[in-house]
């Protein structure tokens, strides 16, 4: 095999030198390669065979390493997840009160800005609830901030109400929105330690071979990474969401999805605009066409609805008029035929985040929409118990990845980190395999095949061309040689940004 079609070799603002990558495999599965990188680019491939490297520019010898398309995670909350590292993790605790001692323990320590906070509480199956009375018996003083697994409800102790001017709220267990404007008023660290965090998070994330997010951090983000951008340059590629409260403020300056926010770099770009149709599956607020067990049929046993149809059509179209993509959350069932509708209404390219949960007539949409379904595989080996409880008689038809791709439809894995850690070799191995620990897999007929799953995780990228970006990450193992473990602990060799290594051998 030989490419040696023209590519500029001049730099694309990156800084990226000419250098050869030298016998790597081209792919999964792929023949042995010599590969030269110029301009922050492929500028050409040949067969190992049919060169002899001796340019005088730098040649990395990958001795049989497999290359692929640099990996992205099309949804994260990354200031979220920068401090969730940080936080007490309350992940694997079965209930109310076990989760109180553990904040009991922590509340020992020194305490970071000010306020003892947890992070990955799950209160879908625990035998009490959880209430600020809990909180209060055991950490009576000092602010506690729990944030739950899935990031839409936050379990606030009396000190910590009181220090955000909600003393009076009678639980302390905030849901949805009011969650995510109480979080927002607490405590904020120094700017420098939130950007050490995020820096320290995206040096982690290069290191699983991660060369671009979408950041979906609630706030302003486009100005905080176009702030940033400006000391330092990122380690992954970010498209930056923008929330409806700062829209006006983007179309004023004319910004739309795409628009490069970095100087030039073009590392930093606007992304979709975020919009809720519901709530989650852990706090029963996905909204879903039949009652929650136990819950009675009434319209709040079917979840909420948190943007009424109109106004998200609305917001939809005012949008998509001035060139930015609409990112519509929606997990239940009702909630996805909601978002379709409205994308059926505007006609415009856009995505919706999770889908959760789907009718077979709403499957065939995406494709004929041209919908993007944004999609967690690792939601779905995580969140089987509660689904198998919650949505009894109805998961044949949840997390349906294999469905969605039969009917032609675009994916994109993401992890929803905190949600789930930013690692995109466990959501690969949960679309593959369909269990996340010992137990057979969940509904194994919408397992993922490999190939599928890698290029959901590059942004549809399934193979690596002469003229492509050099967004690469190179694995000691071959995934077709893997099995799920190695997978979900792919050793990465090293990861490459637009021709210059962000992880490995420089």
């Amino acid at each position: 095999m030989t490419s040696t079609a023209a590519v500029s070799t001049a730099t694309d603002g990156t800084g990226a030198v000419p250098l050869w990558l030298a016998r790597v495999r081209l792919g999964a599965g792929g023949p042995l390669t010599h590969i030269r990188v110029a301009g922050g680019r492929i500028a050409g491939i040949w067969a190992e065979k049919d060169l002899q490297l001796g340019s005088g520019e730098p040649v990395f010898d990958l001795a049989g390493r497999t290359v692929l398309p640099g990996l992205w995670d099309a949804h994260v909350h990354l200031g979220e997840w920068a401090v969730a590292r940080t936080r007490l993790d309350v992940s694997g605790l079965d209930s109310a009160r076990a989760v109180a001692e553990a904040v009991r323990e922590r509340a020992q320590a020194p305490l970071d800005d000010g306020v003892l906070t947890g992070f990955g509480f799950r209160d879908g199956l625990w035998p009490d609830a959880p209430h600020k009375d809990v909180l209060d018996a055991v950490v009576p003083q000092v602010p506690v901030a729990l944030v739950s697994q899935d990031l839409h409800t936050a379990w606030l102790n009396s000190a910590c109400l009181a220090l955000i001017g909600r003393a009076e709220h009678p639980s302390g267990l905030l849901r949805e929105h009011e969650c995510l404007e109480a979080l927002a008023a607490l405590p904020k660290a120094p700017v420098e330690t939130e950007d050490r965090r995020i820096e320290e998070a995206c040096r982690a994330a290069a290191a699983r071979g991660v060369t671009g997010i979408i950041d979906f951090q609630y706030g302003d983000t486009v100005a905080e990474w176009a702030r940033r951008s400006e000391t330092a340059r990122p380690l992954v590629r970010v498209a930056a969401a923008v929330y409806p409260s700062y829209l006006d403020a983007a179309i004023e300056r004319g910004l739309r999805t795409g628009s490069v926010v970095d100087g030039g770099a073009g590392i930093v770009r606007v992304g979709p605009l975020k919009l809720f149709t519901d709530g989650s599956l852990n706090t029963r607020t996905a909204l879903c066409r039949d009652p929650y067990p136990g819950l009675g049929d009434t319209p709040q046993a079917h979840g909420i609805q948190e943007t009424g149809t109109e106004e998200l059509v609305a917001l939809m179209r005012r949008a998509a008029a001035h060139g930015i993509e609409p990112a519509v959350h929606a997990i239940g069932d009702h909630a996805n035929t909601v978002a379709l509708d409205a994308f059926e209404a505007v006609r415009c390219r856009g995505r919706i985040e999770h889908a959760q949960l789907l009718t077979a007539a709403d499957l065939p949409r995406f494709a004929a929409l041209g919908v993007t379904a944004g999609v967690q595989p690792r939601h779905a080996t995580d969140d089987r118990d509660i689904a198998d409880r919650h949505w009894a008689g109805r998961t044949d038809r949840a997390f349906a990845y294999a469905d969605l791709l039969v009917a032609g439809a675009r994916l994109e894995f993401g992890s929803d980190a905190p949600v789930s850690p930013l690692d995109p070799w466990l959501g690969i191995a949960s679309a593959v395999g369909r269990t996340g620990d010992e137990r057979p897999a969940w509904h194994p007929e919408q397992r993922v095949p490999l190939a599928a799953a890698l290029a959901a995780s590059a942004r549809g990228r399934r193979l690596i061309r002469v003229g492509d970006t050099a967004d690469l990450v190179f694995t000691d193992v071959d995934p077709l040689e893997a099995d799920l473990a190695t997978l979900r602990a792919m050793p990465v060799f090293a990861t490459m940004l637009g021709g210059r290594w962000t992880h490995g051998p420089a």
